[in-house]
């Protein structure tokens, strides 16, 4: 199999689960999944058809990732924390054609109990504070926070906050990584 499943957990037909990854207790994996390389998906989480997730992507407890989100790889989400997929959705009203798609970029880390509204791209390395509800597209390595969530900064790809001098320039502070602002996009020197 070269992955690993709890007796609990539930993998349905048709996915590509890589070798490595871990499925916890009384999670499901629903049809048509691919998930990479060396992920970790926590206990009680649930991943609707047709998602992809990337290599080493960390899942933690009671996460929920609907249909029409792709991970890439190295992305964290954060214990309790949420996709969307109709942005209005009625029990009585079937909207499963209208679905709409969220892509969380390489190294984005989503914290604990954020809300992610579908349709609203996660940039790579951007940084979503615990308890965030994102509304709107999210820039690489944007540090975002609250609700509606607003953007107060920028992180590195180690997950500490970037300090820019008047020239736009800026060390991590834990790898000792340089990073350049230019017209409100980061990049890594």
């Amino acid at each position: 199999m070269g992955y690993f499943k709890h007796e609990t957990a539930i993998i349905d037909e048709g996915c590509v689960i890589s070798e490595g990854t871990k499925v916890w207790h009384f999670s499901h994996i629903m049809s048509n999944c691919t998930i990479g390389k060396s992920c970790n998906i926590g206990q009680n989480v649930v991943v609707s058809p047709d998602v992809i997730l990337g290599d080493n992507c960390k899942v933690q407890n009671n996460v929920s990732i609907y249909t029409g989100v792709t991970c890439g790889n190295d992305v964290f989400l954060g214990p309790s924390m949420v996709f969307t997929n109709v942005t209005n959705p009625r029990s009585a009203v079937n909207r499963k054609s209208e679905y709409k798609r969220t892509h969380v970029g390489n190294g984005a880390t989503i914290g604990a109990n954020a809300t992610i509204v579908c349709g609203h791209d996660i940039g790579e390395y951007a940084f979503i504070g615990a308890g965030a509800v994102v509304t709107k597209t999210v820039r690489p390595y944007a540090l975002m926070v609250g609700n509606p969530a607003k953007q107060i900064g920028w992180m590195s790809e180690f997950g500490q906050q970037l300090h820019f001098n008047d020239e736009g320039f800026a060390t991590c502070s834990e790898s000792g990584d340089k990073y350049q602002l230019i017209n409100e996009c980061v990049s890594k020197l």
